[in-house]
């Protein structure tokens, strides 16, 4: 098989999206999108004027996006996926990764625990309020 037949199929398996189609797909807004590129987070190529976004910006957008729902900074999601251009064995990402879920559980685990907390002291103040409610109650029916 020659070259010039396989670059089709190579370009058919990996499209080429628009900012509107890459949206779409991902369930965001182009708005989203844009400001994730001027971040520098991703980095589009271009179509004459048009951006057009390759299977590795789709790529990329996942793990924004992921990173983003788990609670991790941009910073720390840019560090993340800048080493994957310097380190192709991807240890250095995996460490940074295992240090950034390892920080961000611990804080989960403390957010967890004071909400746990609240919510106890939150129920013994409603208790109380109830007792309150119902003794004011059965005053008031005693003395009407």
């Amino acid at each position: 098989m020659d070259a010039s037949k396989a670059t089709p199929r190579k370009a058919e398996a990996d499209p080429l999206r628009t900012v509107t189609q890459l949206a779409r797909e991902l369930g965001v807004t182009a708005r989203t999108i844009r400001f994730y590129e001027d971040k520098r987070l991703i980095s589009p190529q271009r179509a004459g004027s048009t951006r057009v976004y390759t299977a590795r910006d789709r790529a990329r957008m996942i793990l924004i996006l992921r990173g983003k729902r788990l609670g991790f900074s941009l910073r720390e999601i840019k560090d993340y996926l800048d080493l994957y251009d310097v380190d192709h064995s991807q240890l250095e990402q995996i460490r940074l990764l295992r240090k950034g879920v390892a920080k961000r559980l611990a804080s989960l685990r403390e957010q967890f625990h004071a909400l746990e907390q609240t919510i106890a002291e939150l129920e013994d103040v409603q208790r109380q309020a109830e007792d309150a409610f119902a003794a004011m109650e059965g005053q008031q029916r005693k003395a009407g």
